[in-house]
């Protein structure tokens, strides 16, 4: 179900991202970042994440070939893999795919030795975050901040945003 994304699938990976994650309008996603303006990802950034140790990009296409989703998926040493950029087709979302990308990460990790998953979201993103607690990940209290001095991730529109971080036992 999950294959490693290769560079030519890289324009289609960011397209994806930044149509889900930040494009607002009828086509919208119920997950769009309306905290945030302008790319959620570009090809400068993504190698910039595919370059860090034990970092996967998993693409997710159905049987004819069709890109429904991806996922990043970082390795750490003590059995902990962090899920990052979690997404899929805005146009599919009702159709259960997040959950079942979701699922499979998961399996995905738990294959290869992963114990737990961990990621972070933005704290305002109160509806997302209920959706992985509903999921079973925990809201663990620990927080990140955001990088607003980095505009390579998007220009904030509002002040006090952070991550929380949640994660799930496998």
């Amino acid at each position: 179900m999950l294959t490693a994304a290769v560079e030519a699938d890289h324009p289609e990976i960011i397209a994806l991202t930044n149509r889900a994650f930040r494009e607002t309008g009828p086509q919208a996603s119920w997950n769009v970042e309306d905290l945030i303006d302008g790319e959620r990802i570009n090809e400068s950034l993504l190698r910039d994440d595919l370059a860090t140790p034990g970092a996967h990009l998993l693409i997710w296409r159905d049987e004819a070939g069709e890109h429904l989703g991806h996922v990043r998926m970082d390795e750490h040493p003590d059995g902990r893999w962090h899920l990052g950029m979690l997404t899929v087709r805005p146009d599919r979302q009702d159709a259960g795919l997040g959950r079942t990308l979701l699922a499979a990460s998961e399996d995905w990790a738990r294959a290869r030795g992963g114990r737990k998953i961990d990621m972070t979201v933005i704290h305002q993103r109160e509806t997302l975050i209920a959706w992985y607690v509903r999921r079973g990940y925990v809201v663990t209290g620990r927080t990140k901040p955001f990088p607003y001095d980095d505009t390579r991730f998007g220009r904030p529109t509002q002040a006090g945003l952070y991550f929380d971080v949640l994660e799930k036992a496998l």
